[in-house]
């Protein structure tokens, strides 16, 4: 059942002729709208939009100004303020004039109450859904955002990246790093990015992995085919390049795709173009694609596991996600995030929070596993232990039970009583490996355990070029 739109709508209407201006206050204040009208000779844009109407209307002949004049004055500065205008004039002309400054509709004298209150209420109707598609558009886009959890240098950087990638419309997107670094999250978040209106089904997001599937179903499943295209092609299938129409398709673990599937993609990406298995006609490919890997893709090209040509096409508009280990301070506020969110999803009432002792053990630990890792430890402690403030004790065994140097110490390396700078320690230990490397980036990052990635972005942070 739909709402009733008209308790709360407010119609301003401005009418030179007193007679019918007295018919449209009666019946629209009988149906229930709230109405204003104003001295068509004197009312100017600004009295209108000062009442802050859902809706006007006004006749195109008025007093000393044409209402055409008035019409876009009120388009100039609130463009989805929804206008009727009246006039005496059958002619096309005048309706086009009109309908070509912005009014949503037009009637000509005379006309009945009935037809008015149509015309009304679809157009009221209309302006409602389009505010509530906004508004989940915002909400929509929001949640995305607030999916990328972190308060790292590294994140900001790459949130305004895809800014830009977005804003720029881009048709293709690589995304490389470890397993568990959330490369599919944030394809996600890109694809609510280039397609903010994600409460539409226009701009779907298709995932597939090129891992689990075999190479001829994945080839039929990406570019579909035709009746008798193969022995059990009983009927014609859409692939899911046709079902990402207008939207995005994620390739995940692109690395893992067979070579000769490589070329058929690299056509795709290339001519926008495709044909299904067993058939002739050639379809357009209207697709943002996404491929994620945690391969070396330049090391898989010189050993001839992929293609160079479809490397470099990928590759021109790409996002490395470093590892967590690599950027220290997104631990904290996504393991905050992680238990708020199971201790909601799980039902778990009270304020939980970490103690000062499991904060630093979750800060301090290398999350082989990445993001995966910490969300997977957050989600057995939050349904594990029935506690309001998560301690060391409640930490695995793994994280709680690092040794410095066999002397009993529960922490690798010490805080001073004085405290310390974080990055005055990051920046001491990256002098101290170029110095033992000759300023090596790649030995250097080898040194640290950390990726060539991430070293580049801490000798940007501390301006070590």
């Amino acid at each position: 059942m739909k709402r009733d739109v008209r308790k709360k709508a407010k119609i301003f209407v401005l009418e030179d002729d007193s007679f019918v201006l007295s018919m449209l206050l009666d019946t629209l204040e009988k149906e229930g709208y709230e109405v204003m009208s104003g001295d068509p000779a004197r009312c100017m844009s600004d009295h209108i939009y000062a009442w802050s109407p859902d809706m006007v209307m006004l006749d195109i002949n008025l007093p000393g100004r044409s209402g055409l004049d008035v019409l876009s004055d009120l388009k100039e500065r609130s463009p989805d303020l929804p206008v009727i205008m009246f006039t005496a004039d059958d002619t096309a002309e005048t309706a086009v004039k009109a309908m070509k400054i912005g009014a949503d509709d037009y009637l000509t004298k005379p006309f009945s109450k009935e037809e008015m209150l149509i015309v009304i209420g679809k157009i009221l109707e209309s302006a409602k859904l389009r505010h509530e598609v906004d508004y989940l558009r915002k909400v929509c886009l929001d949640t995305f955002k607030k999916d990328i959890i972190g308060e790292s240098d590294f994140l900001r950087d790459l949130r305004l990246k895809i800014e830009k990638f977005a804003d720029a419309g881009v048709s293709t997107v690589l995304i490389t790093g470890e397993s568990g670094t959330g490369k599919e999250l944030m394809a996600r978040f890109i694809h609510s990015m280039i397609y903010p209106d994600c409460t539409s089904n226009c701009a779907p997001f298709v995932a597939v992995n090129c891992t689990a599937l075999p190479e001829a179903l994945l080839e039929s499943e990406l570019f579909g085919y035709e009746k008798g295209a193969f022995t059990d092609a009983k009927t014609g299938k859409k692939g899911l390049f046709e079902l990402a129409a207008g939207g995005s398709i994620l390739l995940d673990e692109i690395g893992d795709m067979k070579v000769n599937l490589q070329s058929r993609l690299l056509r795709v990406l290339e001519e926008r173009k495709m044909r299904r298995l067993g058939g002739e006609e050639e379809l357009s490919v209207d697709v943002t694609v996404i491929a994620t890997t945690n391969t070396d893709l330049s090391m898989a090209v010189e050993n001839g596991e992929f293609r160079k040509d479809l490397f470099y096409r990928l590759n021109t508009f790409s996002l490395n996600i470093i590892p967590l280990r690599d950027r220290k301070d997104d631990i904290l506020p996504l393991a905050r995030h992680f238990l708020e969110h199971f201790s909601t999803e799980y039902k778990r009432n009270g304020s939980k929070r970490f103690s000062p002792e499991a904060e630093e053990l979750l800060r301090s630990h290398d999350w082989p596993g990445n993001v995966r890792e910490l969300k997977n430890v957050v989600e057995r402690i939050v349904v594990l232990e029935s506690v309001e403030v998560v301690t060391a004790d409640h930490l695995p065994a793994d994280i709680r039970g690092r040794i410095n140097g066999g002397n009993g110490s529960l922490y690798r390396y010490l805080l001073p009583d004085t405290g310390i700078s974080l990055d005055d320690v990051e920046r001491d230990f990256i002098m101290q490996a170029f110095e033992k490397t000759g300023r090596n980036k790649s030995l250097a990052a080898k040194l640290l355990n950390i990726s060539y990635d991430s070293i580049r972005y801490h000798v940007k942070k501390f301006g070590l070029e």
